[in-house]
């Protein structure tokens, strides 16, 4: 598939254009015009770039791609080594981040709920069809502990765990892959048992005890790990690619 028919399949699938975002999605490094094997990864680092080299990748797409609003524009140092390595081997790059937090079926956030059996029931943010924090329902009311080890048994990463009520059974959940963790104020206002995100902060603590909702902390890259494997399976099953999913290691 020509490089540019490959972005403007995925900007049909994710729709991008619909979504506010800090970074650009799509195509953000261009390489060989025919892309045959893609990578796919959580984050566009040197070692995702690596692998995709061993590999023989035309094309790695990512969750976390380079330019993002705010960094320092200058390429050079490790953004220069990236770029370097991906335009030495006409290796293109294909990112897309809040498109992917969002996609109902490929997302992020759809991920995870189906890997911890909830029914997601709608947005968090009233009046937004693209909210990127979401709720849904446990088939069966259960503990914090239990709710807890079950997170634990699905990405393979034990969560911070901090309990908003010793007494309270998790059956209404809201949650948002990444950093997401600010959304706990409005899960709670929302009448949530439980919030999970990947990321917490020192504040997040006493949110949760506070308004007494339990709050998951499950990890920034364990929790978007699966959006961009099933995007690539998306592509390998519909549009018979050759896509290989690396997870690089990121105890965060």
């Amino acid at each position: 598939m020509n490089n540019f028919e490959l972005e403007t399949l995925l900007n049909g699938f994710l729709k991008p254009h619909l979504i506010k975002d800090y970074c650009p999605n799509g195509m953000q490094v261009e390489g060989k015009p025919d892309v045959m094997k893609v990578v796919t990864g959580v984050t566009a680092s040197q070692a995702l770039i690596d692998a995709a080299i061993t590999h023989g990748a035309d094309a790695v797409l990512v969750h976390h791609g380079y330019f993002w609003r705010g960094e320092p524009e200058p390429i050079k140092g490790m953004k220069f080594r990236r770029i370097k390595a991906l335009i030495e081997h006409g290796i293109n790059l294909y990112a897309y981040h809040l498109p992917l937090d969002v996609h109902p079926e490929v997302g992020n956030n759809a991920q995870l709920a189906s890997l911890l059996g909830i029914e997601q029931r709608g947005g968090l943010e009233d009046g937004n069809p693209n909210s990127v924090a979401v709720w849904g329902e446990l088939p069966d009311a259960i503990t914090g502990d239990a709710f807890s080890a079950l997170i634990e048994s699905r990405l393979n990463r034990k969560p911070l765990f901090i309990n908003g009520g010793s007494h309270r059974n998790i059956k209404r959940v809201g949650w948002c892959t990444g950093g997401g963790q600010d959304y706990i104020d409005l899960a709670a206002s929302k009448g949530m048992d439980a919030f999970i995100s990947g990321e917490v902060s020192e504040r997040t603590t006493f949110s949760a005890r506070e308004q007494g909702i339990h709050y998951f902390g499950a990890g920034h890259h364990a929790t978007e790990r699966y959006g961009i494997k099933s995007l690539g399976e998306w592509l390998a099953e519909n549009h018979k690619m050759d896509v290989t999913f690396i997870d690089i290691d990121n105890p965060v």
